[in-house]
């Protein structure tokens, strides 16, 4: 198995591209999955050195969290833990205080697990997600991407 950590979107994209390509977040689901033999990924994309999927950004009207934003820095910022309190709340369900620390915003998203506690609160915020792929980026709202248990809408590369 390769281990890639890419330091853009771009060079992340392209990687994924690749056939048999996982991205690693926090990987406290992939972990799990990996060391008990449900998924043998060819690649491991670690998209937690990628500074614009580690940050939150305010604007006037929109907040930007970035998918590698851990369920921790979401609780700890001040603006969404007011604008966003169910979000908060649902993060702080998930796992031990060690896991919140880890578990990403979009790892929680995209393994599509029905027991994903941060989705109905994302859903109920109206939250959309930035897609970035080889044919370039596409705003989807959260209640898109989830298709099913372990399923989502979103396609390799």
């Amino acid at each position: 198995m390769r281990y890639e950590v890419p330091a853009s979107v771009a060079a992340a994209v392209d990687l994924l591209a690749t056939p048999d390509a996982r991205v690693l977040a926090g990987g406290t689901d992939l972990l799990v999955q990996l060391r008990a033999g449900r998924t043998k990924p060819a690649t491991l994309v670690d998209i937690k050195k990628i500074p614009e999927l580690k940050q939150i950004h305010l604007e006037p009207d929109l907040i930007r969290i970035g998918a590698a934003v851990s369920g921790a820095e979401l609780g700890e910022h001040a603006t969404i833990s007011k604008e966003w309190p169910g979000v908060v709340e649902a993060f702080e369900l998930i796992g031990s205080t060690q896991v919140q620390g880890r578990a990403s915003l979009g790892g929680n998203l995209c393994n599509a697990s029905p027991a994903a506690d941060s989705v109905p609160a994302l859903i109920a915020a109206a939250a959309v997600c930035l897609i970035a792929g080889p044919g370039g980026q596409r705003s989807v709202p959260v209640e898109e991407i989830i298709t099913g248990p372990g399923k989502t809408s979103l396609q390799t590369g």
